[in-house]
């Protein structure tokens, strides 16, 4: 069930009236409770049974470690066993085959005849996002940074609440649970900022993503086929598409919980306006960053070791990213880049990279991004090697044998303008704080613009894969 499709918003429309009819909190947080299972059975019933397994051993796990007090082994054995079965049901079901098989290739090189079996099991949609959320309760319960929740049901919402359950925003427990400890009023909600919001986020989603998705796909499809040219426009394009269907999700996402009274992250703040490439990091999936950097990179001992040591923890770290992304080496690759290139910008020779005038800047930042983005668009590595040596050394053919229409680069130019000028403006902000009645009509000639360029057959989220 897609947010942009109308069963959604028929499905969104009956939530939000039950929802704020209800008087007592813990009949609407239920309420919400069976929402967020319904919506995800929508996808595959069968892999609810892995969301009720995570809530009910961490639910117990994080009052273990509480009761524990002082004592340090019990603390520590009852937070294993959360780790163990969080990251045991990610890791079975996104990464064994990937393992298996790349172990299985190794061994086939060394003439070993024997072999590790393939599972060949569905990924479950949102796992590596819930899961990471569920592990930041026990995490923070065990660091004393949080106490376990109130009831059942508190914890069980938290972990399933629909709006940001299968792509983020990732929201940590200590921020969200301590929103349901009161009914939220309707009277504390910027039903016009969230209303913006979700309207921007559709048409990021329905009218440019997936606009995009085809010419991109068909690139991909056959990397072989296309020109120089073509390679750095399918590239642009993907750039675009993956942004706009992204912070598409996670606009709307923020809306419909800002509509039910509750309180999303940012997720994203004008990335592809940054001036180095760790600040595109802290402008892209900000949530995934930020759970990274509490969770890994200081752990790890973050910048406390020497310049040295704190470039090899942002290493580790983004190639840790990469493999969240997906179960595949192209990933693998694409996260060691993004990583070699925040660690180079701790060095003191890297130090340049990150002071650079406005446009080199950008146009610094957005070629990484770019050329970066082929390795992870492709499906394999042998595609991205194609496309590459397409764009950089011209072994593509003469003229394109693919459908990329000639006004593709105009429109990403265009698209672009109109980004610089939205976020320079608080084009967003302006629109909410209009009077009533002009902000109505506002909102309904731009939904009756907006609806012809609306994609009949919406493609799923790009996220949904991770």
């Amino acid at each position: 069930m897609l947010f942009v499709e109308l069963r959604f918003l028929a499905f969104f429309g009956l939530v939000l009236a039950v929802s704020w009819a209800l008087r007592r909190n813990r009949a609407r947080k239920a309420w919400l409770l069976l929402a967020s299972y319904a919506f995800y059975a929508a996808w595959d019933w069968r892999f609810l049974g892995l969301i009720l397994l995570s809530t009910v051993v961490d639910g117990v796990a994080g009052r273990r470690i509480h009761a524990a007090g002082d004592e340090e082994a019990p603390r520590r054995a009852w937070l294993c066993v959360s780790l163990a079965v969080n990251l045991g049901i990610l890791v079975t079901y996104k990464y064994f085959d990937f393992f298996a098989g790349s172990l299985n290739g190794l061994l086939t090189w060394l003439g070993v005849g024997s072999s590790l079996p393939v599972l060949n099991l569905v990924l479950p949609v949102g796992i590596s996002f819930y899961t990471f959320q569920t592990l930041s309760y026990s995490l923070d319960i065990y660091r004393r940074q949080l106490a376990p929740a109130r009831s059942a049901l508190d914890l069980a919402l938290f972990v399933a609440f629909f709006p940001q359950l299968v792509a983020g925003p990732i929201v940590l427990a200590k921020e969200f649970l301590p929103q349901l400890a009161e009914r939220a009023r309707w009277s504390s909600v910027d039903a016009r900022a969230a209303l913006v919001l979700f309207f921007v986020g559709f048409v990021k989603k329905s009218c440019f993503s997936d606009a995009l998705s085809p010419y991109v796909d068909a690139v991909h499809l056959a990397p072989e086929a296309v020109t120089t040219a073509g390679a750095w426009l399918s590239a642009a394009a993907f750039a675009a598409q993956i942004y706009c269907d992204f912070s598409g999700y996670t606009d709307m996402a923020i809306a419909c919980a800002a509509l039910l009274g509750y309180t999303l992250p940012t997720n994203f703040r004008a990335p592809y306006l940054t001036r180095s490439v760790g600040s595109f990091w802290t402008h892209w999936h900000i949530t995934l960053g930020r759970w990274f950097r509490e969770y890994l990179y200081f752990p790890l001992g973050g910048n406390r070791r020497g310049p040295a040591r704190s470039a090899l923890n942002l290493f580790l770290v983004f190639l840790v990213s990469g493999l969240w992304h997906g179960a595949a080496w192209t990933f693998v690759l694409w996260g060691s880049i993004h990583g070699a290139f925040v660690a180079l910008e701790r060095t003191r020779p890297g130090h340049r990279l990150t002071r650079l005038p406005m446009v080199p800047a950008l146009v610094y930042v957005n070629l990484v991004w770019m050329v970066s983005m082929v390795i992870f668009r492709a499906p394999d590595l042998d595609g991205a090697t194609t496309l590459l040596g397409t764009m950089f050394t011209h072994l593509g053919p003469a003229s394109d044998a693919l459908p990329i229409p000639p006004w593709l680069g105009p429109c990403l130019v265009g698209a672009f303008a109109v980004h610089i000028l939205w976020q320079r403006l608080q084009v967003s902000r302006r629109w909410a704080a209009l009077p009533a009645p002009i902000f109505g009509l506002t909102m309904g000639v731009a939904v009756a613009v907006a609806l012809p360029w609306v994609t009949a057959n919406p493609a799923p989220y790009i996220y949904f894969a991770f």
